[in-house]
């Protein structure tokens, strides 16, 4: 099969490589899926930089990257009903801990992960449920339901933060969210009563105006240690910050005075390691919602397999208004 490599850590066009490799076999409890697209992630290309901290070589000699993407069931393993084979499916991680992952023509993996696609769910869409979705619902429903919060999305024009906006404003929550200028009326057009340029000097007063003063109930965060001190501010008592990033600042310092009298709960979000219960949760939130038609995510670019550097760099590029994929076969 054909497949995209590397073997060390670098810019892409230097490490990443086309070939060709053996087509894996299915082994006792998983499928094998013909990849029809592969998504390609922020974490990806970070993982392939080399950039994660205390990682100073690749986990396996040689790495086909990327956890998500959308495909056809062709082959089952043992103990798996064969009844699957023919299936359209969506799948999360696809590289985590293992050295194979979407950016070739198959991959096999465990049968749970490949979920099943919803009738009439594209596979341009299935290959963003992985980890913009799946983060996008536990950092938004981790809690349960949120009817009547008023929730506050840091980066609400990224792929996470996008999709969040459109589940917390279709699950009955006023939406406040935050972005860059170019991207405000995108992420209001996807259903938040309230947008704001991140960059603006009195970002808290505006989000407090826009709560009445009451403070925002939940937070979905984005750039947990550059924006602490923000949070303090607009928090409401006894509130929850559903961090998932903070690639800004990631040794951050927080003010732990208001942070403590006003009760706030950080809720950390790794969504590679989500106990299941959490994870099937988080799934039929987004099934559901692709069901009602209310959550719709964006792409904003297809690349070829072959072309798989360029994709590397669109998903790092500020301003990108969607996913990237690659298009397999």
């Amino acid at each position: 099969m054909r497949a995209v490599s590397y073997a060390a850590f670098g810019a892409p066009h230097d490490v990443l490589s086309l070939g060709d490799v053996p087509t894996p076999v299915p082994s006792a409890g998983e499928v094998l899926v013909r990849l029809r697209l592969s998504g390609v992630n922020p974490s990806d290309a970070k993982a392939r930089a080399g950039t994660r901290p205390g990682v100073i070589k690749p986990a396996f000699p040689r790495i086909i990257p990327h956890s998500d993407g959308a495909g056809v069931i062709e082959a089952v393993g043992q103990g798996v009903n064969p009844g699957r084979i023919g299936q359209r499916v969506w799948i999360w991680n696809g590289q985590w801990q293992r050295s194979h992952g979407t950016a070739a023509e198959f991959i096999a993996l465990p049968a749970a992960q490949a979920v099943p696609l919803p009738d009439g769910v594209s596979f341009e869409v299935g290959a963003t449920l992985g980890i913009p979705g799946l983060t996008a619902a536990q950092t938004v429903f981790g809690d349960g339901d949120v009817a009547g919060q008023t929730i506050l999305i840091s980066g609400g024009a990224g792929a996470v933060g996008h999709t969040a906006v459109q589940l917390a404003r279709a699950a009955g929550a006023q939406v406040i969210a935050t972005c860059s200028a170019p991207a405000m009326e995108r992420v209001r057009a996807a259903g938040a009563a309230h947008v704001f340029d991140y960059a603006s000097l009195d970002l808290a007063a505006q989000i407090l105006a826009a709560t009445d003063g009451r403070g925002v109930t939940r937070a979905i965060e984005v750039e947990f240690g550059q924006n602490a001190s923000l949070l303090a501010e607009v928090m409401a008592p006894n509130g929850t910050i559903a961090a998932y990033g903070s690639g800004k600042e990631m040794t951050p310092t927080l003010p732990f005075g208001p942070f403590l009298f006003k009760a706030l709960k950080i809720d950390i979000t790794l969504i590679y390691i989500l106990p299941d219960a959490a994870r099937e949760a988080a799934i039929a939130r987004l099934h559901a919602a692709l069901e009602a038609g209310t959550l719709r995510p964006e792409i904003a670019a297809h690349y070829p397999l072959s072309d798989c550097a360029a994709a590397h760099e669109a998903v790092m590029t500020p301003g990108r208004a969607g996913a990237v994929l690659l298009d397999i076969g």
